[in-house]
This record gives C-alpha cells, structure tokens and sequence, in this order.
C-alpha cells in the first residue's frame, strides 16, 4: 500500500497518506447497557468476523454506545425547567425540559430559532441541543413507559477513548488509536457528517505547514483534522439509524502515536468563532 512521506521534520509526519483504507463495521455489539465493558464488547466482535487487531489500526466507537455504557440516560419527566429555559422552550418551540438539560450540558448559547438550540458545550463544540439526543436513548431495563429518555455526550471522551484503547493495548500488544465519534451539523452546510468528540493516540490534528507543494511552495496555513476525517470516513459504514453499527475499524493510515491528543484540540476557541459572536 503506498503512502506519501512528508518531511520528517514536520508535525505532518504524525500521519501518512494512504492511498488504500479499509473500512470495516464491526456487527453484533447489540444494545449497549450502563457499566457495559466496552473493549471487552469489541474484542468478541473481532474474534465473530475473524479479525486480528494490527499496528496502526483505528477503532471508531459511536459517543452514543459510550454514552449509553457510562450511563448517561436522563428522564425529561424528572428535570425541572429554570426560568431560562422556558425562555428558550417558548422561543425554539423545545420542550423546556430538555432545554434545562441543554443548558446544563452547555457554556453559552450561540443561535435561537423556531426549532433551532446551537450552544457551544462544555466540551468545546458548537452543536444544536448539546449533542443530546432522543434516539435508541432508552435504558436496556426501561419499564415505565411513560419515561421520555433521552441520552447526554459522553462527559470526557478523550478519557473514554483512553480507557479503551489502555484496555485493548494490554490485549493485543498493538500500536492502536481510538476515536470517540458523533454525527453533527454544520453551521454553512446541510446534514452530518462523523466528527471525533474524543481521542487517544491519533494526532487530532496534523500541521502541514511548512512542507512543499508540488512546485516546492511552502505551505503557509495547511492543517488537517485527521481525527474529524477519520469519524467521517467511519460513518460511512456506521449507519445513523437501526444498523447497529457502533464501531469501525478503520486501517491504512500510519500515524506517530500522540499520547497528548485531545479532541478538544479541534475546536476554535470561542473567541475566534465569529459564528458564535455574529462578527463581521
């Protein structure tokens, strides 16, 4: 499989080009239940489709399995609404309920509107409702059904990725990287696209700059998120609705270990988000 080897002086040299990934949908986990072992989970999931973990191999785990795992279900039924947030319940048409818990899962509110809640979480990212989401949201042992669950972000998912890579790392002996994906918006562009929430391992970002373009130009303001493209490309095969599909494997591109990775590293601080400001 060739690659393309950037100057080993650069932080570009954090990851390799490939010109071949393999994509690979990890099938079976079934309904996630709280204090679930999920590396444990993924292994059995390698050994039923007759996978061998390898060097350099990237697990992509849905935030919403990891949510569910760490349980962070919450019932509308017990939140009581602040007087914010039924503001922004009669200004959105949301339930106010749920705007209280996208208040607490949030630092600042960035954009209102009728069905529209965009704050910036306290993880750092720019997202409508705080990532909550009402979606296979309900416990595995759920038996009242008049409970309107609902399931929160992971609460440190670079610490989740950790903890699952360390577990799959002792298991296998293999040079591995875990991200921790969610489907979100964009604020110019319609639909979602995978994006890393945590990370352990893989650089978040790679710096380009200074490497050569094709005519020996050096790149001035080249930086990549390879976390963010690596949560993309696995949601591709993941599914968005009754797949089932919570982890891919993702294999073909070679990167420098990055013990100090964090997805928070992807997100432009709040200062520099003109979109949040409404800045000119």
């Amino acid at each position: 499989m060739a690659s393309v080897t950037p100057d080993t002086d650069s932080d570009a040299a954090q990851a390799q080009c490939a010109s071949q990934l393999s994509l690979r949908a990890l099938d079976g986990l079934g309904l996630i239940s709280e204090g679930a072992d999920l590396a444990e989970l993924i292994r059995d999931a390698l050994v039923r489709t007759d996978l061998q973990l390898e060097d350099d191999d990237i697990l992509v785990v849905s935030s919403k399995v990891v949510s569910r795992a760490e349980g962070r279900f919450r019932d509308l039924n017990t939140v009581k609404p602040s007087p914010q947030a039924s503001i922004l319940a009669r200004q959105t048409g949301k339930d106010a309920s749920l705007c209280e818990l996208v208040l607490q899962e949030s630092t600042e509110v960035s954009r209102r509107a009728p069905d529209v809640l965009i704050v910036r979480s306290h993880l750092g990212h720019v997202s409508a409702n705080a990532g909550i989401d009402a979606s296979n949201a309900m416990p595995h042992d759920n038996d009242d059904p008049r409970a309107q669950w609902v399931l929160l972000l992971p609460e440190a998912p670079d610490a989740s990725a950790r903890r699952i890579l360390e577990s799959l790392v002792k298991g296998t002996g293999k040079r591995l990287a875990v991200v921790i994906s969610d489907s979100l918006g964009r604020p110019f562009r319609l639909g979602t696209v995978g994006a890393a929430l945590g990370v352990a391992a893989l650089p978040a970002i790679v710096d380009a700059r200074g490497s050569e373009d094709l005519f020996g130009r050096p790149l001035e303001h080249t930086t990549t998120a390879l976390a963010d493209q690596v949560a993309a490309a696995a949601d591709l095969v993941a599914g968005q609705a009754a797949e089932g599909r919570a982890v891919v494997l993702v294999r073909g591109i070679r990167f420098l270990t990055d013990d100090n990775s964090s997805a928070g590293q992807l997100c432009r601080d709040a200062d520099d988000d003109l979109y949040l400001r409404g800045g000119t």
